[in-house]
């Protein structure tokens, strides 16, 4: 799989990353069901045989569970294992599952040591700042309180490279008068495309590395949703209460997956596919974060990263979106 440049960091990347938010698990606030962890694992060391060289994961994602599966996962693979990029400023009190948000030095330096030791790993590739505010919950410290610290950790040698996910440009401004923001990570699909206007010719012009999420709206572009399947999501399925998986949009949204289906049977691709190859054509997308549960996802999403979508698939796509 061909690697491209990630931003200004040095690093070079695959353009398909393996998101591990849902091998987390569910039993929690955003999980996604109950998650089998050696299948998780068997799908981190798939992607890898298939040339995928990064795993972006946080430490919210199971509470912890998350970053401790890819852990296991990295001491099977030894020399070989990916770069890992992970993220800050949520937390839970020990022994509680409630989230908050903390910009507070002293939480974020407690959280690199934390994710270090639940990923044995002596240094992290990529830390990223999860979120500059968390909805409407209270947040403790400021972004710069908190940057300043993982400014202090990269020179420290306990983090390769510092980024931001879920930033509004003003709040990449606040960060970058105190150190560079090398990196951004905000969601995009062809559901939620409102980065579009602003956000990413600011980093195609700042030369900021861009690894998108969800580019399939959370499994829903697949393919392989329906009604009946989503209907019976567990209850600790997050999805279940997010509007895109509800109706009015869920039927216009599985509607909209057929027009995918057509776009992708011309190249013997599936709707996933063409939705992530759809992001990936953006000049200012450096990859995008695909959740991979087990190993036949992998080996059914990795045509994603070279399929070269024409100007009439992207048209066809897109008129339908205006319907």
């Amino acid at each position: 799989m061909k690697r491209r440049p990630f931003g200004k960091t040095g690093l070079e990347i695959s353009p398909i990353g393996l998101g591990s938010w849902a091998i987390g698990g569910g039993d929690y606030a955003f999980g996604w069901g109950a998650q089998d962890d050696a299948e998780s694992i068997a799908a981190i060391e798939r992607a890898v045989d298939l040339g995928i060289n990064w795993v972006d994961t946080a430490p919210v994602y199971g509470l912890g569970h998350s970053e401790e599966v890819v852990g296991r996962a990295l001491r099977h693979l030894g020399s070989r294992r990916p770069l890992v990029f992970t993220k800050c400023s949520l937390v839970w009190p020990e022994g509680k599952r409630d989230i908050h948000h903390n910009l507070e030095a002293a939480s974020i330096r407690r959280e690199v040591e934390d994710s270090l030791r639940r990923l044995g790993v002596e240094t992290i590739d990529l830390m990223q700042v999860h979120w500059p505010r968390f909805f409407d919950a209270p947040t403790a410290g400021s972004i710069e309180e908190g940057w300043t610290e993982l400014a202090a950790l990269k020179k420290e040698g306990k983090v390769r490279h510092i980024g931001v996910s879920n930033f509004k440009i003003e709040d990449v401004e606040r960060a970058s008068a105190i150190a560079p923001v090398e990196t951004l990570q905000p969601p995009y699909s062809l559901l939620r495309r409102g980065i579009e206007a602003e956000t990413l010719p600011y980093c195609l012009s700042h030369q900021t590395g861009v690894i998108v999420y969800s580019p399939m709206q959370a499994g829903l572009l697949s393919g392989k949703m329906t009604a009946a399947r989503i209907a019976a999501f567990p209850d600790d399925d997050w999805r279940r209460r997010t509007p895109e998986f509800l109706e009015p949009r869920l039927s216009k949204n599985l509607a909209f997956v057929e027009v995918l289906r057509q776009a992708g049977a011309r190249h013997g691709k599936s709707p996933g596919e063409v939705a992530v190859a759809w992001v990936l054509r953006n000049p200012a997308v450096t990859a995008a974060i695909v959740g991979f549960r087990r190993p036949q996802q992998v080996d059914e999403m990795v045509g994603a990263a070279d399929l070269q979508l024409t100007d009439a698939d992207v048209r066809e796509v897109e008129t339908a979106l205006g319907q």
